[in-house]
């Protein structure tokens, strides 16, 4: 299994925007993310996300490890 990407906050919310989350607002440093079905998520605006963060954002976005490669690679 291949690891994860070092990203930024950024980079982690342009893939979010290709499965339906859009920005909501931003709270401090953190920029609220909306999907219709699957709630609410809250990005830090970091440079690098950790691979913990990074590994509990994508779970909390509904995708596993393979679908968020798979939508790193588009």
């Amino acid at each position: 299994m291949a690891r994860l990407p070092v990203m930024s906050g950024d980079d982690f919310v342009k893939a979010m925007l290709k499965i339906g989350y859009v920005w909501d607002h931003t709270e401090g440093s953190h920029m609220i993310l909306l999907h219709p079905s699957k709630g609410r998520l809250s990005v830090p605006r970091h440079k690098e996300l950790g691979r913990g963060l990074l590994r509990a954002l994508i779970r909390d976005a509904g995708l596993s490890r393979e679908e968020f490669m798979a939508l790193m690679r588009d």
